[in-house]
């Protein structure tokens, strides 16, 4: 067995890079030889995820945080209906929100030695496709991007460009931060939203498309969403008043904003959506666009291969 390991020393505020010597030994004492990549850049993980998963290696371990995994998984995952070859995570990263809610954050040792026994288990991608066209040339460029746990539009990525920019807190108490901020901000996009089975035309303050359960490392968004079921599970709430949201905010916590009447859910396959303005998109945490009119949502049954502990 060979494992091709891609360390993100940026995670959790570059406290990951101090864990790059006791992978190294969890590795060695598990006897499982390894190339350890430790990027210096943003997107180098996609492109070096992307060479190993057409060489040799038998797994690829994505080691940092939930934005780490994004990077990987975009260079694991091709337009084709073959799996990926399988994914290991080591969990160092700042919210390990997809780790924490698939039970993969036991500690370096336990979970490298995890990976010896072999097991995996398949679960879904999201596809999000975004469109832009040019006022000049009227010609249309299309970008493809992958995610294992959530994406989300309007007021979500807002917040999580609030978190980027924020230089006083970090961690959970930073995210708190930026939510706080970004209501100062608030506003609704426009948006035409048509799904497998419904359509929503109007203003729109949240949208979050759900594989997993918890995101933003405190906010259980959609608990009862499973990356296995093959369906996406999608959270909307329309323009309400600022009395309404700071009502559903903290329900946020523990799920129970899903029961409040202003907040709107469904499942789909796949979601066209047209935006205006352009709206911010962030996937697995990551900021991918800052003002998209154009988006489209796919679901990939199965598509990841996953090792499990």
């Amino acid at each position: 067995m060979k494992a091709q390991i891609i360390l993100n020393p940026f995670a959790n505020s570059w406290g990951a890079q101090n864990h790059a010597d006791a992978i190294r030994r969890a590795f060695d004492r598990a006897n499982i030889a390894y190339d350890m990549l430790v990027t210096t850049r943003p997107h180098q993980a996609t492109e070096v995820a992307h060479a190993a998963s057409l060489n040799g290696v038998d797994m690829i371990v994505a080691a940092g945080g939930d934005g780490t995994i994004n990077e990987v998984l975009n260079g694991m995952v091709r337009d084709d209906n073959l799996p990926t070859k399988p994914l290991g995570i080591i969990p160092i990263g700042t919210g390990n929100d997809f780790s924490d809610m698939q039970g993969l954050n036991i500690g370096i040792e336990a979970m490298v030695q995890s990976f010896k026994q072999g097991n995996t288990r398949q679960i879904d991608v999201g596809r999000l496709t975004t469109s832009t066209i040019s006022a000049v040339s009227a010609t249309s460029a299309t970008h493809h991007h992958y995610f294992d746990n959530n994406c989300a539009l309007a007021m979500e990525p807002m917040i999580a460009l609030t978190n980027q920019r924020n230089k006083r807190f970090k961690g959970r108490l930073g995210y708190i931060y930026a939510v706080l901020k970004a209501l100062l901000n608030l506003q609704a996009w426009e948006m035409e939203v048509v799904w497998d089975g419904g359509r929503y035309d109007g203003r729109v303050l949240l949208f979050s498309v759900c594989n997993g359960p918890r995101t933003g490392s405190t906010f259980m968004m959609y608990p009862a969403a499973k990356v296995d079921d093959g369906i996406l599970d999608v959270v909307m709430i329309p323009e309400v008043p600022m009395r309404t949201v700071l009502n559903i905010l903290p329900r946020l916590l523990n799920g129970t904003h899903l029961r409040h009447p202003a907040v709107r859910s469904f499942q789909a396959r796949e979601i066209t959506i047209k935006s205006s303005p352009g709206t911010p998109i962030h996937a697995d945490g990551e900021i991918i666009a800052e003002a998209a009119e154009h988006i489209h949502y796919q679901l990939l049954p199965g598509k990841l291969t996953l090792m499990t502990v």
